[in-house]
């Protein structure tokens, strides 16, 4: 097998990046390695709901907002129009980076037609929350659902208005005539003063204001100039707003074909589809989980692994790797690989289970149910494969793996009948042995 190579790959070719489970596989890692060969590294979704974390030497970094991909020097990133942007966390991540010398204004752009979030979007994400009691959904909190909600009743302000004063007043001022009345009335909650929010944003203008520009033609140009592409999603495709466990989603579609929408492309323009998936599956917040372990055994896996939300810091539910709903992931993204990470937290097992179908009424299924009511009620099938006890940290050729460590990989590809392209064995930046390299 070949080692993680080094060196451009072919040029123009363009990747998609996707979550395979419920989130949080380690995306950012990912992304951070393949962006070398990336000339642009695009966010196509999603919000501050999504953080990625990579570890540069003993530095977390945890990116909400901007693409992975500008810890690369000479690499533009791009927050696409399919991204609802918090304009103060994204001037927070920019402050950040230029603290530690890894930014550079010149490698980031913004999408005038991404859509802002604004102060009375988290309000009413957390209104609604508190109202819904034990029946909540698990949001953040951060105002990506009423964002999202605002968009497509056709009243979200766009980044592109901070541009233009009077546009974003009028906008403003139209819409907190009906956010007022919704809060004060709906939710007993205190409205809003435009003058408050518009000098805010104003000043949060000032501040992006030289980063937003139309990003469709910028990337369509860098196509036509035999560019390479990389688009990074957010979330998992569990977690997609058509394709995941409704309504305990995300606010977005988080699968590949989003990645031209909310880029501005057009589909054909995507050469390769990569799916993430963690060695075994996690999710954070509420809704049906069929692999979940009891509390000793996942207790074990979250801190090994260190399951807590890089967002919210929230402890991620943990269970055994799901083939079923790993391979529904590979049939809606159409994925062409995938890569696997943390393998190295399942070192010390003398036993590992993989969930090759679901008990549901009697009879075992293996397509995996979208429904909360069926999902619920499934119970995992499951087979056993002996554990390697002995470390992968280190590994860089796909032969330097313990043996039954290859069993469990190849075992996965059989499941899901997708090829394993990268495994992830560790923390760190290059702790990953590629297989094979999307780029090439």
């Amino acid at each position: 097998m070949p080692r993680l190579e080094t060196g451009r790959g072919v040029m123009g070719k363009n990747v998609v990046i996707v979550g395979a489970q419920w989130g949080d596989e380690g995306k950012g890692k990912v992304v951070d390695i393949l962006s070398e060969y990336a000339d642009v590294v695009v966010r196509f979704q999603g919000g501050n709901n999504a953080g990625h974390t990579i570890l540069v030497g003993e530095d977390k970094i945890i990116l909400h907002l901007i693409p992975s991909g500008i810890l690369h020097p000479g690499k533009v990133c791009v927050i696409g129009n399919g991204v609802v942007v918090d304009p103060a966390i994204l001037i927070e991540e920019i402050e950040a980076l230029e603290k530690r010398g890894l930014f550079h204004h010149e490698n980031l752009l913004v999408s005038k037609d991404a859509h802002l979030i604004m102060p009375y979007h988290k309000k009413i994400d957390n209104a609604k929350e508190r109202l819904r009691g034990s029946g909540r959904i698990g949001t953040t909190g951060r105002g990506i659902g009423p964002a999202y909600a605002d968009k497509v009743s056709r009243c979200g302000i766009k980044c592109g208005d901070l541009l233009r004063e009077e546009d974003f007043r009028f906008k403003l001022k139209t819409n907190l005539l009906e956010k007022n009345h919704y809060l004060t009335t709906i939710f007993h909650e205190e409205g809003y003063e435009i003058h408050d929010i518009y000098h805010e944003y104003s000043a949060y203008g000032e501040k992006i204001g030289r980063y937003i520009t139309d990003t469709s033609v910028f990337l369509n140009d860098s196509i036509r100039e035999e560019k390479s592409i990389l688009f990074e999603g957010a979330q998992g495709t569990l977690l997609d707003i058509d394709h995941g466990t409704y309504p305990y989603v995300t606010s977005s579609n988080t699968v590949a074909g989003q990645a031209a929408t909310g880029s501005g492309i057009g589909p054909t323009r995507i050469d390769t589809v990569i799916g993430i998936a963690k060695a075994y599956t996690t999710r954070v917040g509420e809704g049906p989980f069929p692999t979940e372990l009891d509390e000793e055994e996942e207790a074990h896996l979250r801190e090994m692994g260190g399951e807590y939300g890089a967002t919210t810091g929230r402890p991620r539910r943990c269970g055994w790797f799901d083939a079923v709903s790993t391979g529904y992931a590979a049939r809606v993204n159409g994925m062409d690989g995938l890569v696997l990470t943390k393998l190295d937290v399942l070192d010390g097992l003398k036993e590992i289970k993989i969930c090759t179908a679901y008990r549901y009424g009697g009879e075992l299924i293996r397509n995996f149910p979208t429904e909360t009511s069926i999902l619920n009620a499934c119970e995992p099938s499951y087979e056993t494969m002996e554990g390697w006890l002995e470390s992968t940290q280190g590994a860089k050729d796909f032969s330097d793996l313990p043996r039954n460590a290859q069993r469990y990989v190849r075992r996965i590809e059989e499941l899901i009948g997708v090829e394993v392209v990268m495994v992830s064995v560790g923390a760190e930046r290059k702790e990953a042995v590629m297989l094979k390299n999307p780029f090439c």
